[in-house]
């Protein structure tokens, strides 16, 4: 694995070979999905990227989430919040983190690093009631895609649910997959991006229908350390320790390193 001190003594940069661009504007998370972009700053604001620009929507969040199952977040009391004819419902649930990936159901931990869920049939309900499914386990952070859901936990291991569907949304049981990360992203098409303790990149290898697992974690040389991605419709948004967001367009992220997590 590349330390911190390897990245600071080769790279002055991002790498241009990825199509990156600097994206105007500072936020603290972000989340693509379902052909949407959403982030929050460090003052709670929501904004939404339309036609390249961020635009301010109205409310205060700290984490958002967009995908197949809506646009959802959180506050930071931990309410759980729904967008809904163009302004924030709120439902029924205590999350600190969630995730809308899913194939039209939510995912998401809270402050007690429970695993919840909602199955589709409550995600495209309009009812502010709801009944939440809970997984067994512990996770700091969890994302969901078409062919399964990933989580990191405290100690930064990493996991993958077996058996999700769109209405059993609890699985069946865990498998860890090797490596250690901080956060990890799947993408609408089911591609799994992540970033380590030192803000490395790495992008889950193999994966497919078959084998929703993968075989590798590939390192993403960036030349720089960020805190968080996210992915969707061949586009990795990252951003760095600053706030600062990075776009990357190019389609050819790295499957031939050798540099693996």
């Amino acid at each position: 694995m590349r330390s911190l001190l390897g990245l600071m003594l080769l790279c002055t940069g991002i790498s241009a070979d990825f199509g990156c661009t600097l994206v105007p504007g500072k936020l603290k998370q972000i989340d693509a999905g379902a052909g949407k972009v959403y982030g929050v700053n460090d003052k709670e604001e929501i904004f939404h990227w339309v036609e390249g620009t961020w635009e301010k929507i109205p409310g205060q969040l700290i984490h958002v989430s967009a995908g197949p199952a809506g646009v959802w977040g959180v506050s930071r009391a931990n309410q759980l919040y729904k967008l809904h004819n163009n302004s924030w419902m709120a439902v029924a649930g205590q999350l600190m983190q969630v995730d809308a990936g899913g194939i039209r159901f939510l995912g998401g931990v809270n402050s007690k690093e429970n695993i919840l869920c909602l199955r589709q049939s409550c995600t495209l309900s309009n009812s502010s009631v709801v009944t939440f499914t809970t997984l067994d386990g512990g996770l700091n952070y969890y994302s969901c895609g078409p062919l399964g859901c990933w989580g990191v936990n405290r100690g930064k291991s990493v996991y993958y649910r077996h058996n999700v569907k769109p209405t059993a949304c609890q699985g069946s049981h865990w498998q860890q997959v090797s490596g250690s990360l901080e956060m990890l992203e799947v993408g609408t098409d089911g591609s799994v991006f992540g970033i380590n303790a030192v803000g490395e990149v790495y992008k889950r290898d193999g994966i497919t229908e078959s084998n929703p697992i993968g075989t590798s974690w590939i390192y993403q040389d960036f030349c720089s350390s960020f805190n968080h991605v996210t992915y969707d419709d061949g586009i990795l948004w990252l951003l760095n320790q600053h706030g600062e967001i990075y776009r990357c367009s190019d389609t050819k992220f790295h499957n031939n390193n050798n540099d693996e997590l």
